[in-house]
């Protein structure tokens, strides 16, 4: 892919962007290539912090910013809001659906979805949490929930409004259900005149032997007693084997139960995008089970040294054979990785294979309570809080959004409100109308 003398510079097309994606983009600021960016939204999305605007603490503009703003100075790069369908490797061409991009290199960052381990059908009735459309549906059925329970005269409907099972204690499980129960607990007090929104349920179910499985045993102790302070029922070594619309079944052990709750929120496991798909067949690339590809130690195709793959589409093993795990700092770190090689391979020069520098993860539970494993340091309580407040900060790609963000942050700290509790969408009461469920007129 090295340029004629006095020719046209490399053609770089990357497909999606998010972290992978956008972080290869502004690596390649000052390179001698001409780049592409593709991608079926306008904006890059802050991933972390989705559950805030499920759960109204945020606005989805305080955690997405629009991709041609991000890049308006970066004169080697184009912003194209396409969806692509295929790729042709023999004329090295990405086929999108009203059109199509030739390249000389491309980077493919296009993330991953929801996995509901072959029970697809469960998916209407347990949304799950990675785009902004499924954090406003998942706001607008946690708010219709205490709406309706107030209009609800029997007290097992009330109950079954006020019941919100989650299912996956992983860390997007665990912020959920921390910020569910401050809602019922802080936020809607005296909102309401019929019921008392502390009366919620909040039920986290995992399938493995504690909370946070993937933390130190320690940590995932101090997590599970932060959430039982907020009055979250954990439910461990449990799997759910059935959702409906009004109800969840759980196994645990011998035992089987049926929960009766109109919402149910999924966090249990992720798949690859259909990307994935597209590669294997336009390059007999591996999968894994989840859909990701399997790449080369320089996170590129096998006998396709030109095409990489990057963040969450990617299996990338470590030493032992497991997986990067599908987190945003290992996405950041492979796009800048595969700058740096595309720039290498520009002057002739060899890199080193990708190595992920693991800085640790961390989660909050709720107002000032959080976890966080710094590998070098472990912390909970209000200091791992303080770190992750101002590590995700800075991880917001904009000024603006990280002065917006800190303001609101302050101002929920101190008001125990969240501002952004909008209803939006069609049909706003999901009642049965074959009664009048009013206690009193109105």
């Amino acid at each position: 892919m090295s340029p004629l003398p006095h020719g046209p510079p490399p053609r770089v097309v990357i497909i999606g962007g998010g972290f992978g994606g956008l972080s290869a983009a502004r690596a390649l600021k000052r390179a001698p290539v001409d780049i592409t960016l593709l991608d079926k939204h306008n904006f890059h999305l802050f991933q972390p912090l989705l559950y805030q605007v499920a759960t109204g603490g945020l606005s989805p503009a305080n955690i997405a910013s629009p991709l041609r703003e991000i890049l308006k100075h970066q004169q080697n790069t184009r912003v194209l809001l396409a969806e692509v369908v295929d790729i042709d490797t023999s004329k090295r061409i990405v086929k999108l659906s009203d059109g199509q991009v030739p390249y000389e290199c491309l980077i493919v960052a296009t993330g991953a979805g929801h996995n509901y381990f072959g029970h697809d059908q469960w998916e209407p009735f347990a949304p799950g949490l990675k785009t902004i459309e499924d954090a406003t549906q998942i706001r607008r059925r946690i708010l219709l929930a205490f709406e309706a329970a107030e209009r609800e005269s029997n007290p097992e409907k009330v109950s079954a409004w006020l019941t919100f099972v989650i299912v996956g204690s992983g860390p997007t499980g665990v912020e959920l259900a921390g910020a569910v129960a401050e809602i019922a607990r802080d936020t809607l007090k005296h909102n309401f005149r019929a019921i008392n929104p502390a009366d919620a349920h909040i039920i986290l179910v995992e399938g493995m032997e504690r909370a946070l499985p993937s933390y130190p045993p320690m940590l995932s102790d101090q997590a599970a007693k932060a959430l039982e302070r907020l009055g979250v029922t954990i439910r461990t070594n449990a799997m759910v084997t059935d959702i409906q619309a009004d109800s969840v079944t759980i196994r645990s052990q011998e035992r089987t139960e049926t929960l009766v709750a109109h919402t149910v929120l999924w966090t249990a496991g992720v798949r690859a995008s259909p990307m994935g798909q597209v590669l294997a067949r336009a390059t007999r690339c591996a999968l894994d089970k989840t859909g990701r590809v399997i790449v080369e130690p320089d996170l590129s195709l096998p006998k396709h040294p030109e095409i990489f793959v990057i963040g969450d589409l990617a299996h990338c093993a470590l030493k032992d054979g497991a997986p990067l795990p599908g987190m945003a700092p290992v996405a950041i770190q492979q796009g800048r990785y595969v700058a740096q090689l595309v720039q290498g391979r520009l002057r002739h020069k060899r890199l080193p294979p990708f190595r992920y520098n693991d800085r640790g993860n961390m989660t909050t539970i709720g107002r000032a309570s959080a976890v966080a494993d710094l590998r070098w340091l472990r912390l909970w309580g209000f200091p791992a809080w303080l770190a992750w407040v101002f590590i995700h900060l800075l991880g917001l790609v904009e000024y603006q959004n990280r002065l917006l963000v800190f303001i609101q942050w302050t101002w929920n700290y101190f008001s125990h409100n969240r501002a952004a509790r909008l209803i939006t969408g069609e049909s706003p009461l999901p009642l049965d109308r074959s009664h009048d469920p009013l206690r009193r007129p109105v």
